[in-house]
């Protein structure tokens, strides 16, 4: 039975193998069991390797800081490709206030546990490690470790590439009160803030009201003798109102959709949408308005239809809707554009990448056109672009590495093996196409390279804190880091959430979105999502969660470079 004693305890790549595919395994069958409908979900992965490493079935140094560091990269630079997309035009529509809220909530958290160590006299490393556990990120504890390493090993070269313990326990012992402090944080503003749900709803209804009045449909019949004959585009210059012909239909019933150079005729209807302000002045220019609902229009649209095309041709990433003339030479409309299941507005300027899924309307025969341009072979997605995403994460590695110097910071700042392929990776997602890179993934293949990374990371994490965890927790003070963790979870998001609400006057539903994006909490917003009659807190969670996600990682370092 020598070779099972090997297997099990043993300093060699089986066992290594072994033991972390047991570990994974077993943190994931955990990880569906839930508590009040709220799981840890993958976080199991780290306490059962704590547990491992607690049995002394750890594994090789070398080989624990491989899988730990490459399982990091895997899953930054996978969470990077999916927000990449939306990074930037997250900051639209409002989402500037979102985002500076957000902001004040990171930011706040670290304050708190600045402010923490400075009472309690708890290490400022350890308190890096309890604050990202208390805000459930993952990436700010690999970052705080990677910069720890880093710093550590250009003090005392004999030292590089060791890890302080205490960050991984500090982040175990806060992780699981803060999944569930976030969750229950959403709960108290309702009751602290005195919010009615009915209240909250019909404001809801209100501002949605609002807004379907800003754009209004109109029917209207081509009266004016003098636009007879003219084009679309010579319409827009004689009466320099915003509006858009969406539909026309013919007087013998065909129907089209026009382009700027298609000629009115008299007797045309049309179907035009404009804002409430300009419906007169639109109506009164172009003829008489008619009484047509949307059941008319639809029942003369069953001459057209709609479908999803797929890019699939690289000679046509980069280029956007207006230089391929889609409505001008296919006689289509491009309604909306879904890039890394983000929806992106169909406008004139957009550049269409690689795996972008566009729904079209239009004639069978005219789609059937513009699917032979932009290619539509769901069989090309199927294929991985490995070359795209081995270069980005060696230009992330390489990016990482550079060091920034700070006035008054006593060593140089580096991105580190989580900053730098983050943003390499959501750069690369939104502009690759300039350079001819493609890095589309289908949502499935990201989710798996997302889940592979984060497993192998916090397993290895795991299994090097393991050893010294129970004395640490029983005889070094970690109790007391729970409740520092729950301070540093609740407190911020209260604050936030106050801020929010009398400030921005935000909806409670959008709040919600706000706290859980802002501590990139899947759980709350799945929470948020059961309780709310809408998708605002989706909307609000997509729109911080990446500038939060970047904050996190980017003040995981900074705190670590100020405890060194």
């Amino acid at each position: 039975m020598t070779w099972l004693e090997t297997l099990f305890f043993g300093n060699n790549i089986a066992h290594a193998v072994l033991i972390l595919s047991l570990v994974v395994t077993i943190g994931v069958l955990l990880g569906r069991i839930k508590f009040g409908g709220v799981s840890l979900g993958v976080t199991w992965v780290l306490f059962v390797g704590i547990v491992f490493g607690h049995y002394k079935m750890g594994i090789d140094d070398t080989i624990i800081q491989f899988v730990k560091e490459f399982g990091l990269i895997l899953f930054v630079f996978s969470v990077g490709l999916q927000v990449g997309p939306g990074f930037f035009s997250s900051f639209k529509k409002g989402g500037v206030s979102l985002n500076v809220l957000a902001t004040i909530i990171v930011f706040l958290s670290c304050a708190f546990a600045y402010i923490i160590h400075l009472l309690s006299g708890t290490s400022m490393v350890t308190m890096v490690g309890v604050l990202f556990g208390a805000v459930t990120n993952t990436p700010g504890l690999g970052a705080a470790q990677q910069t720890y390493a880093d710093t550590i090993g250009s003090i005392n070269p004999a030292l590089a590439g060791s890890v302080d313990d205490s960050i991984a326990m500090g982040y175990a012992v806060a992780y699981p009160l803060g999944v569930v402090g976030i969750t229950l944080s959403i709960v108290f503003i309702k009751f602290l803030f005195g919010m009615k749900i009915e209240r909250e709803n019909e404001h809801a209804r209100a501002e949605e009201a609002d807004n379907a009045k800003s754009a209004v449909k109109i029917s209207v019949e081509v009266r004016n003798e003098a636009l007879v004959g003219k084009t679309i585009e010579t319409m827009h210059e004689l009466l320099d109102k915003d509006y858009v012909v969406s539909r026309l239909c013919r007087a013998d019933g065909k129907i089209e959709i026009p382009t700027g150079r298609t000629e009115v005729r008299g007797g045309d209807k049309l179907l035009i949408i404009t804002d409430e302000q300009n419906r007169e002045s639109v109506t009164a220019f172009i003829g008489e308005a008619l009484d047509m609902d949307s059941h008319a229009w639809k029942k003369l649209d069953e001459q057209l239809v709609s479908r999803k095309i797929v890019i699939t041709r690289e000679h046509v990433s980069g280029k956007t809707l207006e230089q391929l003339r889609v409505r001008s030479v296919f006689g289509v409309n491009v309604t909306r554009v879904t890039r890394a299941g983000v929806d992106l507005v169909a406008a004139g300027d957009l550049a269409l990448q690689f795996g972008d899924r566009v729904i079209v309307v239009g004639s069978e025969e005219n789609i059937d056109s513009l699917a032979r341009v932009l290619g539509n072979s769901v069989k090309d997605l199927r294929h991985p672009n490995l070359m795209g995403i081995f270069l980005g994460i060696a230009v992330g590695v390489i990016f990482g590495s550079i060091p920034f110097a700070i006035p008054g910071m006593p060593q140089a700042i580096k991105l580190g093996l989580a900053g730098g392929p983050l943003i390499i990776a959501i750069l690369i997602s939104s502009f690759g196409y300039k350079f001819k890179v493609v890095t589309y993934t289908t949502q499935s293949a990201n989710m798996m390279l997302r889940e592979i990374g984060i497993s192998l990371f916090l397993a290895a994490v795991g299994l090097s804190a393991g050893e010294g965890f129970i004395d640490t927790i029983v005889n070094g003070g970690g109790y007391l880091w729970v409740m520092y963790g729950v301070v540093i979870t609740v407190l911020p998001l209260i604050i936030g959430a106050a801020i929010g609400r009398f400030g921005y006057k935000l909806n409670y539903y959008t709040l919600m979105g706000v706290m859980a994006g802002s501590c990139t909490n899947p759980s709350a917003l799945a929470y948020s999502n059961s309780v709310s009659p809408n998708n605002r807190q989706a909307i609000s969670y997509a729109t911080v969660y990446p500038l939060s996600m970047f904050l996190r990682v980017l003040t995981a370092q900074i705190m670590m470079l100020i405890a060194l």
